[in-house]
């Protein structure tokens, strides 16, 4: 593009290749037209990325040679469609010989484009030829020294291919292996014969076709295709095959999901001298392996191993016997995770496309459809002993231990049990090789596990006889004047007595220092004691099963050296807490700084206290107080119940707390200090987890990345889930979360964790405990991560939403994808132009496809002296202050689900506190993303799913009935039906936040267009996250495609009647179409100054996950037809405009003035309403105010509005699948302004409507035009043709193609443009099958 630049792509990753014989391990890849080299060491790191072709995707790498100790060396093929070019490629030394100095890629030839599609290419160095592998089944010579095309053989089997693959070193020894269309597979060589007559011609100049070269022979002689042999064993296409390094086998996958794997009778090099035939040797089956779920689209093959990787995203590592060893696998649907205890693949969508390995460092890489490129080292305990075991240092220690032991009380016990039977009850690690064990009969055992052989058992004590012990806690401390570790344990037994003993003396052998116990409950009531790390030992909780805790003060007691059973004064009770659910309450966590106190109890709720003075107190002489909660939020986890609260410091007015549940979620809270109320603000859903016990973050190190980590179950699997880099950690197979366990992570949970349960009276100890002083974790991700499908929509954030700078270099998009989920992705604008961060925003509801996605940068204050506001009871705490700046972000799609997601800005001096460093892909997307995420945050606000039913709509004068009735609830009919059956998407939203003058309330209005050919306006009051149905935009006789909307300021107006809201929409059927909804919005704005719903109905808190955790329940609201003034007349029919006529300005391509507008706008009956029509269902109706019809022959993609400043005019611009592009111009003035030909907007009002100009380019694209962008003096539009156009606006409307460039994004679907004017330049935005940023800098005027 002419004053444009196009910056990199983020999509998928087409190509992978390990540099042979290279020092260090470094990775070459693929991606769009771009080429990156990665060192993949310890010190992983992307070195360089070079752009090789322009709009040509790199399908292809392949390197060869290498350098001297000063400087290393290759060249390089990189291949892509029709084009190859040859590289050389060069790596300057460091001084200290670390990583990779600087990196130089020059272009050193550039071969002619082929007739075909470049399936391989393959160094021959014996002959210094390059071989190019074409899909038309033929083979092209390439000379490097001389730059001609020596010969180019068609093999005697002519079809079409989807692979192939080389191998060989010189033109002798080419073996060819061909994957057909026809589910086969030939394999065939060349062969020399006699030479014809010289056909040489050397290569000048450049030329676009192959065909232009004559045909040249090598050495006097001229080479034919054999053909060796057909192998006809798929069922399906062969879309990748590999060759072993020797060439003695070779392996094909396919279509049908197998893998297949092929020998040589004898090596090729026994008939490499001959002009070889079909009977020269034998291809022999060896192996077909079966395992994954799809297509397999790469493999990899060696002597010891063989690598498969498909499209359900799984990578399957097998022996050379056939034997899988294991398998990474991730969910098919939405941002997947799976399966592998140490290193794990995370893709989406399409699946795992490519993968390498590199024998020497023992590392594969795979690569997706998602951008993601993930290394993985397969020298770890996993692979220990299995995969290239010759390659295996053999230092390498991992300590993997399984082993079984019993409690000396507990051994010999066989048969039924009953309550006075002995067993275990509860299990506790304090260290890797300390465990505590408690029984049914009240002992407490502490077990040494240094010697396997020799496990030391030791009696501590036995609480009250035969009195069970119910539950168990230890606290580890290490005294101040010495690093002796001292042992708390908290018992809790039947009886409803507490002992707490203290152990001293080392692991080995423990010496009880302290014990006392004091009864706490009575019989059978006491169920949990709990230790809270913020108040140390000297304060424990109890807990009952009525949802009551109890704080001891056990200070005092822990300094005696005696062992008593004290009197319950000893051993004060300085508070109770009473939970208002009435639930046992399983987890807790207390911070006097943030002077609160959390608790989750069974039934999944949330119950916040007051902690501020209660230590204060006690320390004051005031005994036992009751404490009732200061805030509580129902349902945050559903049904299932609160495994674990943690508090998280914060200095700013907000605490935000972290919970995890039964549900398999975590979910982020905070807790407002001035109005105590508990609010939910984000989750995320671990799906490789059932239920999630709690979250363990390790602490950074030089050499060690921190992590956060999930532990929990999955169906009778207990799981360490890393969620930093997606990977599971370990799985352990032990019968459920139900059974006694404990579990114990070190440093570094990847070599060290221990996990005990107890199963058939028996204690099963599994434990992998390895030193990690001198190991460096590799970095699971290189690439960024993103979509795992097509992106349909995306939107530009307004930087000055998020940031306080003028210059921001920073520039965030917002995208929707097939694959169900939103993203934030950071793009770095400049010079040095870059992706630096992807954040995951969450899912839609059963990963339901995201069609349209809407950004709201502004916040308007509706202006109308016809609204009598009534201010009635307004709440401070429901109120929304005006200071306060509101931008949402509004996702649609599949089952009609919508969601919305509030930005939140954030002041300087809370800037250091991150919203939730769980919701970013990896560890270096944490890193890449802090300098964002520190300027704003995004939260989950709301998600909407509508009844499918909608005659059992909730009515609003449902709401104003019960309201006037002194009702304190509502009850409503919901009707709410199974949304997975639920067939209809929404296919366009937009929307626009008003606010209330008065009662401070914010609104944001919401239009959406569905499938069934209806539109809804729809109402979200904010901040009681309350929905409403307003109108339905009536009639649609075709789907809408795109919607955006028009807001005109009262000042175009005379008299200052109000601002104006109007809606244009798109159809399939090629029209575009006109709503007015100012009445509308005016009446409900009315309706809730009045009503104020908010008042007295409760709200949705927390989106649904699927698994019986619905979030509480949900409100729906729709606007009955007393809301508005009913229209008891005939409503005429609207206005009709038929653009499909041909005109002079069509034909032309010119612009055609007021005098041809005749054609486009006929005139309203004066008098008439057309905003109001009869209700359905009690829902107002709006017809439409104007319509043009034609304006495109087939469906409208796309659509943008923009306002003209030089001619207080406004712009739209639409493209379509006529591949046309359609720009016209209206204003809205007084009548008095207007000629005849208008369309007016509302028989109260004197505003009228006036189309000025229009301008039609039919053929502006060579392919349909699926997004496009205006403000009105520049225009930008993408289309299936792989372009991005510049387009210079005249006064008239009229549009010329200043400008346009290839883009790397295949499949583009949409669009969207940041005028930067600081800079003066436009950053386009185009996303489909990935995205990628075009700049472009206008000319001066």
């Amino acid at each position: 593009m002419a004053d444009g630049r196009p910056g990199p792509y983020l999509g998928d990753v087409s190509a992978l290749s390990f540099l042979p014989s290279s020092p260090r391990p470094l990775l070459l890849a693929g991606t769009g037209s771009e080429l990156l080299v990665y060192e993949v060491g310890a010190a992983a790191s992307l070195v360089a990325s070079f752009r090789v072709f322009h709009g040509v995707r790199v399908h292809g790498i392949e390197p060869w040679g290498g350098g001297g100790p000063g400087c290393s060396s290759y060249s390089l093929a990189a291949f892509g469609e029709r084009r190859v070019k040859l590289f050389s490629l060069e790596f300057g030394a460091t001084a200290d010989g670390g990583e990779a100095g600087e990196v130089r890629l020059e272009l050193e030839q550039r071969l002619p484009g082929f007739d075909h599609w470049v399936l391989d290419a393959h160094f021959l160095e014996v002959d210094g030829l390059l071989a190019i592998g074409l899909s038309d089944n033929s083979v092209a010579l390439w000379d490097l020294s001389k730059r001609v095309l020596v010969t180019r053989v068609k093999s005697p089997e002519k079809c079409l291919l989807y692979s192939m693959r080389m191998w060989g070193g010189s033109v002798r020894e080419l073996l060819l292996a061909s994957g057909t269309i026809l589910n086969e597979i030939l394999i065939w060589k060349l062969a020399p014969q006699i030479p014809g007559p010289s056909l040489l011609c050397s290569y000048e100049g450049d030329t676009s076709d192959v065909n232009n070269y004559e045909i040249t022979h090598i050495d006097d002689n001229q080479y034919i295709a054999v053909h060796l042999g057909r192998l006809k064993e798929h069922e399906g296409s062969i879309f990748r095959i590999a060759w072993s390094s020797d060439g003695s086998k070779f392996m094909s996958v396919s279509d049908d999901r197998s893998a297949r794997v092929w020998t040589l009778s004898s090596k090729p090099q026994s008939f490499v001298n001959q002009t070889a035939s079909q009977d020269d040797f034998e291809i022999i089956p060896k192996l077909t392996l079966f395992g994954h779920s799809a297509r397999i689209w790469d493999c990899y093959i060696s002597d010891s191993i063989i690598i498969t990787a498909g499209e359900d995203c799984t990578c399957c590592i097998w022996g050379i016997d056939g034997k899988l060893i294991k398998m990474f696998k991730e969910h098919i649907v939405s941002s997947k995770e799976k399966i592998i205890r140490h290193t794990t693949l995370i893709y989406s969508g399409r699946g795992i496309w490519r993968c390498s390995f590199d024998p020497s460092s023992q590392l594969l890489v795979t690569a997706g459809f998602d951008s993601a490129i993930k290394v993985h080292h397969l020298c770890n305990p996993t692979f220990h002993g299995i995969v290239e075991d010759k390659k295996v240092s053999d230092d390498l220690n991992y300590g993997s231990e399984i082993f079984v032991v019993s409690s000396p009380s507990v051994s010999g016990q066989y048969g039924p049990l009953d309550s006075k039977s002995e067993y275990v009850r509860c299990l506790h690690f304090a260290k890797e090789n300390v465990l505590y064990v408690a029984t049914n009969n009240g002992y407490l055992h502490h077990a040494e596990l240094s010697n396997l052989k020799d496990v030391r058992w030791t009696e501590i004590i036995q609480v009250t006889e035969k009195s069970p012990i119910i539950c168990m806690d230890v606290m580890t401390t290490y005294s101040d004047l010495s690093l002796n570790r001292e042992d708390i344990i908290a018992l809790g037994d039947g009886r409803g007595n507490v002992t707490i003993v203290r152990l001293t003396g080392g692991s080995i052998e423990p010496k009880v220092n302290t014990s006392f116990t004091w009864s706490a409950e009575k019989d059978r009531q006491l169920l949990g004691v709990y230790w809270c790390k913020s108040l140390e030992c000297s304060h424990i909780f109890t807990a009952d099963p009525r949802g009551v805790l109890k704080l001891w003060n056990i200070r005092d007691a822990l300094l005696l050296s005696t062992d008593a059973t004290s009197a319950p004064q000893k051993f004060p009770l300085v508070a109770v807490f009473e939970s208002s659910f009435g639930a046992r309450i399983m987890c807790l966590d207390a911070s006097p700084r943030e002077e609160i106190l959390i608790a989750g109890d069974k039934k999944g709720n949330i119950i916040a206290f007051p902690f501020s003075k209660i230590l204060k107190l006690q320390d004051s002489g005031v005994m036992q107080q009751k404490v009732p909660s200061c805030g509580r939020f129902k349902g945050a986890h559903g049904i299932s119940s609160v495994t674990s609260v943690h508090i998280k410091d914060s200095i700013s007015d907000h605490t935000e707390i972290h919970s995890t549940g039964g549900d398999g979620c975590i979910c982020f809270f905070k807790y407002g200090r001035s109005v105590q109320k508990v609010e939910f603000f984000g989750m995320r859903q671990v799906k490789d987890l059932g239920t999630i016990q709690s979250i363990y973050t390790n602490l950074s190190s030089e050499n060690q990345l921190s992590s956060t980590y999930a532990i929990g179950f999955i169906s009778a699997d207990f799981v360490i889930w890393d969620l930093e880099n997606e990977t599971k950690m370990a799985q352990v197979s032990c019968g459920g979360w139900r059974r006694p366990y404990s579990y114990y992570l070190g440093a570094v949970p990847e070599y060290q964790n221990c996990f005990a349960f107890v199963k058939d009276h028996d204690i099963h100890i599994h434990r992998h405990w390895a030193s990690t002083h001198a190991k460096k974790l590799l970095p699971q991700l290189l690439h960024l991560q993103f979509h795992g499908r097509e992106v349909h929509s995306l939107c530009l954030i307004d930087p000055a939403s998020y940031s306080d700078l003028d210059n921001s270099s920073d520039l965030l998009i917002a995208t929707g994808s097939e694959d169900g989920t939103v993203r934030l992705t950071g793009f770095l604008t400049g010079s040095s132009g870059r992706w630096h961060s992807s954040k995951l925003l969450g899912e839609h509801v059963g990963g339901s496809a995201v069609r349209a996605i809407c950004f709201i940068p502004k916040t308007y204050t509706i202006a109308d002296k016809s609204c009598n506001y009534i201010l009635n009871n307004i709440s401070d705490e429901i109120a929304v202050e005006d200071k306060d700046k509101t931008f949402l972000l509004i996702s649609v799609g599949s089952k009609q689900v919508l969601t919305t997601w509030i930005l939140q800005p954030r002041s300087a001096e809370n800037r250091k506190v991150c919203l939730s460093g769980l919701a970013v892909d990896s560890q270096q997307s944490s890193r890449n993303f802090e300098n964002v995420d520190s300027a704003m945050s995004f939260q989950w606000l709301t998600t909407h799913m509508p009844p499918k039913l909608t005659r059992n709509r909730l009515k609003f004068g449902h709401i104003k009935q019960s309201i006037e009735g002194n009702s304190s609830a509502v009850q409503p009919n919901l009707g709410v039906m199974d949304h997975m059956e639920n067939d209809w998407r929404y296919l366009s939203v937009t929307a626009f936040i008003l606010k209330h003058p008065i009662l401070r309330l914010t609104v944001c209005f919401v239009i959406v267009a569905c499938s069934d050919a209806t539109v809804v306006l729809r109402a979200l009051l904010l901040p009681s996250r309350l929905w409403f149905d307003v109108a339905l935009l009536v009639p649609q006789t075709s789907p809408v495609l795109v919607l955006r909307h028009i807001i005109i300021n009262a000042s175009h107006y005379e008299g200052d009647t109000g601002d104006r809201y109007l809606i244009v929409g798109g159809s399939t059927d090629g029209s575009i179409t006109f709503w007015n909804m100012t009445g509308a919005i005016h009446g409900f704005m009315q309706l809730i100054s009045e009503t104020q719903p908010h008042m007295s109905i409760d709200c949705q808190k927390r989106p649904r996950t699927g698994r019986g955790s619905q979030g509480g329940r949900r409100r729906w609201r729709s606007l009955a037809n007393h809301s508005l003034k009913k229209i008891d007349e005939d409503v005429p029919p609207y206005d009709r405009s038929n653009l499909s006529t041909p005109s002079p300005a069509e034909n032309s391509s010119k612009t055609s003035g007021m005098e041809n507008t005749q054609n486009i706008v006929h005139e309203e009956n004066d008098g008439s309403n057309t905003e109001m029509a009869s209700s359905i269902h009690g829902i107002p109706e709006l017809r439409p105010m104007h319509l043009l019809s034609g304006v495109h022959q087939s469906g409208v993609n796309c659509l943008h509005v923009s306002y003209s400043t030089r001619d207080d005019s406004y712009c739209i611009i639409s493209g379509g699948d006529d591949q046309a592009i359609v720009c016209f111009s209206f204003r809205v003035g007084s009548s008095e302004n207007c000629s005849a030909t208008t369309a007016r907007l509302n028989s109260h009002d004197n505003a009228m409507l006036k189309i000025l100009y229009q301008h039609k380019t039919p053929s502006a694209h060579s392919a349909a035009v699926k997004g496009i962008w205006t403000d009105s003096l520049w225009a930008f539009s993408t289309g299936l043709d792989q372009r991005v156009r510049c387009w210079k606006i005249g006064s008239s409307t009229e549009f010329t193609e200043y400008s346009h460039t290839i883009i790397s994004v295949p499949e583009p679907e949409t669009l969207d443009v940041f005028h930067n004017r600081a800079k003066k330049k436009y950053q386009i935005a185009v996303a489909g099958r990935g995205m990628q940023i075009v700049e472009f800098s206008p000319p001066e005027e």
